[in-house]
C-alpha cells in the first residue's frame, strides 16, 4: 500500500441506531421550542420531518449561544465560531457524538443543503450581537437600528429568508423561481414576528422598524418603549408593515405549487399559521402592547388538521 493511500483519513459514518437517536433528540428540541414551525413539520413525510428538525435544532443551538446574556458579545461571537468549527468538522465526516451534528450532517448530505446556507443561518443569529444587545442605559436615547426598509430587508434575509432557502432544499423543487419566492416568504414571517414583538424588543433596546418608516408617521424609536404607549399613534406604522408582510405572503402562495407535492401541505400549514397570526394582530387593531398576541393551540390544530387532509387527498 502506498503512503498516499495509507494517509487517507477514514470517514466517520454513524450507525442507523445512532442516527435514529440523533433525530429523536432533534425532534424533541423542535417539538418543545418551535411553537409555530413544528406544526408544519408534522405534515411532512418522516424523512423530511427529521431533516427539518435537525436544521431547527442546529439553529436553536446558534440562537442559544447568541442569546446567552451571561457572556459578553465578544465571548458569544467566539463561542459561535467554535460551534461552527465543530459543525464544519462534522460535515467533513470527522467523528462526533453530538446528536445535533450527527443529524444535521445526515440531513445536509441527503438533501444537498449548501454548507454556505448553514453558515448564513448561524451568522444570522449573531446579527443582534453586531447591533448591540444590552438594554439601553438609563437616560440613553433609544434609536432605530436601521435607516431604511432595504437595510431591514437585509437583516431579515439573514435571520429568515435563508431559513426559507434551506427549507425548500428539504421540500424539494426544480424551478429556480422558487428561490426568490422562498426569500420573500421568509421576509413575511419575520415582519410578522417584528410586529408582534415590538414591545418586548423595544424593552431591550431593539427597534427594528427603520427610521424612515417611523419618521413617515411622526414617530421616534422612543415612542415604542414609552411607559404608556399610544396605540392609536403607532397603529398606522404597524398597519403599513403588515401590508408589506401580506404582499410577501402572496409570494408564499406562488411558492407552494413549486415545491414537491409531498411537501406542499407542510408549507401551506406554515404560511397559514403565520398569516393568521398577522390577521389576529390586525383584528386587535394592532394593539401588541396590552398583551402578546398569539394563536391558541386549538387555532393551530385547526390549521394542522386541514394540512393533514390536504396530504391525504
Amino acid at each position: 500500500m502506498s503512503s498516499a493511500v495509507g494517509n487517507v483519513p477514514v470517514q466517520f459514518a454513524p450507525t442507523a441506531s445512532q442516527l435514529e437517536m440523533a433525530y429523536s433528540v432533534c425532534r424533541s428540541i423542535a417539538r418543545s421550542a418551535a411553537k409555530n414551525f413544528y406544526y408544519g413539520f408534522v405534515v411532512l413525510p418522516r424523512r423530511k420531518r427529521n431533516a427539518l428538525s435537525a436544521v431547527y435544532a442546529f439553529m436553536r443551538r446558534c440562537d442559544d449561544i447568541a442569546d446567552d446574556n451571561t457572556l459578553s458579545p465578544d465571548d458569544r461571537h467566539n463561542k459561535l465560531a467554535e460551534w461552527l468549527d465543530k459543525v464544519h468538522r462534522a460535515l467533513a465526516a470527522q467523528p462526533t457524538d453530538d446528536p445535533v451534528l450527527l443529524a444535521l450532517t445526515d440531513a445536509q448530505r441527503t438533501y444537498q443543503i449548501p454548507i454556505g446556507l448553514l453558515d448564513q443561518l448561524a451568522y444570522g443569529t449573531a446579527a443582534d450581537l453586531d447591533q448591540g444587545q444590552r438594554e439601553p442605559s438609563a437616560g440613553a436615547p433609544l434609536v432605530a437600528r436601521y435607516q431604511t426598509f432595504e437595510e431591514l430587508r437585509q437583516y431579515c434575509y439573514g435571520v429568515a429568508s435563508v431559513v426559507g432557502l434551506v427549507c425548500i432544499r428539504i421540500f424539494g423543487y426544480r424551478d429556480p423561481a422558487a428561490e426568490p419566492l422562498a426569500e420573500r416568504c421568509g421576509l413575511a414571517f419575520q415582519l410578522t414576528n417584528i410586529i408582534r414583538d415590538v414591545k418586548e424588543d423595544a424593552a431591550v433596546g431593539r427597534v427594528y422598524f427603520p427610521h424612515e418608516d417611523l419618521a413617515q408617521f411622526g414617530l421616534s424609536a422612543a415612542d415604542l418603549a414609552a411607559p404608556h404607549v399610544e396605540v392609536a399613534r403607532i397603529r398606522p406604522l404597524l398597519a403599513m408593515e403588515a401590508d408589506r408582510a401580506r404582499d410577501c405572503y402572496r409570494s408564499g402562495e406562488e411558492l407552494i405549487p413549486l415545491v414537491n407535492e409531498d411537501s406542499q401541505p407542510a408549507l401551506w400549514v406554515l404560511i397559514t399559521i403565520y398569516r393568521r397570526l398577522l390577521e389576529k394582530i390586525a383584528s386587535k387593531q394592532y394593539d401588541v402592547f396590552s398583551e402578546r398576541v398569539r394563536l391558541t393551540v386549538p387555532e393551530k390544530l385547526t390549521v394542522l388538521g386541514k394540512g393533514i387532509l390536504k396530504r391525504l387527498v
